[in-house]
């Protein structure tokens, strides 16, 4: 399934499959505060961000891949990125950064729900998994929501140097 094409609209956002056209607010809205928690460190150069982009709209079109920019809905400025890693596998990856200046709106939440969704009614996975620092109280917050409950933990250096404390949170399908 070609994941480039989708997009998916809720209250306040628009997802869409990722393009180079938001390579400047990715290069510039992902900083070392955002990604302090993340396995993937800021890129130095933008042309580490065009490297990004380009495999992602790849694996999208594979459809290993759902990798999406996130819009405000109304005014379509750019809030942040997140996706469905490992479609090919029955244990997707969700992940999401959203930039600083739209914390404390929900809108990550709002993203997971809403990609959650889309992979309860075009995907058949065993659970989606969602990883995150014990100290991310914020991104914690997202997979309690659906009443997942951590279901191991690992210890790994990021991508920074850091050492960071996994939780792996898993999020089950929901019953049809």
């Amino acid at each position: 399934m070609n994941t480039s094409k989708i997009t998916i609209k809720t209250k306040n956002l628009y997802l869409e499959g990722i393009t180079f056209k938001y390579k400047d607010d990715i290069f510039k809205e992902l900083t070392p505060e955002i990604a302090i928690y993340m396995y993937p460190r800021p890129a130095r150069e933008i042309k580490e961000t065009e490297k990004f982009i380009s495999t992602s709209i790849k694996e999208n079109e594979e459809g290993c891949n759902f990798q999406i920019v996130i819009l405000h809905r109304k005014s379509k400025d750019f809030l942040g990125c997140g996706g469905i890693h490992h479609l090919d596998r029955k244990t997707p990856e969700l992940g999401i950064w959203i930039k600083k200046s739209a914390h404390g709106h929900g809108y990550g939440k709002e993203a997971i729900i809403a990609l959650k969704k889309w992979a309860d009614h075009n995907l058949n996975y065993d659970y989606l998994f969602y990883p995150v620092d014990i100290h991310n109280q914020a991104s914690r917050r997202i997979p309690e929501f659906f009443g997942a409950q951590v279901a191991r933990e690992y210890d790994e250096i990021n991508m920074s140097g850091k050492q960071l404390h996994f939780l792996e949170y898993r999020i089950y399908p929901q019953k049809k």
